[in-house]
């Protein structure tokens, strides 16, 4: 199973490499895109690439974050993630920048410095 998972991270590092060649990239390192691209697809409220890009002990997770913007638009403003370590085999990535939820004309800023995300 930890094969499968390291098999998957390597498979979306290769493939954020080739969408390098078609827009920008902000991080260059997979660890940091994946996690990119996770906070990317929470916004635009994708539920089946949301769970792809989790782990099984994450993915109720992820889903309930995506259910809590359901009512509200949702942007990224100034994403930015890098490796900050490891611990045990797992990657720790800390971000940049933040998530605007806007409802009934009002914007909630969600700071993503907050979190440390953990990529297996």
């Amino acid at each position: 199973m930890r094969r499968l998972f390291t098999a998957i991270i390597v498979c979306l590092g290769i493939v954020a490499g080739m969408l390098s060649a078609c827009g920008s990239v902000r991080s260059s390192d997979p660890a940091s895109r994946t996690v990119e691209k996770y906070l990317e697809v929470l916004v635009a409220k994708d539920s089946s690439r949301l769970a792809s890009l989790s782990c099984a002990d994450w993915e109720s997770t992820a889903i309930t974050e995506l259910d809590s913007f359901q009512a509200v638009k949702t942007r990224l403003e100034e994403l930015a993630c890098q490796t900050t370590g490891t611990e045990g085999g797992i990657t720790l990535v800390t971000c940049k920048g933040k998530i605007l939820a806007t409802y009934d004309n009002e914007d909630q800023e969600i700071d993503l410095s907050v979190r440390t995300y953990h990529v297996g």
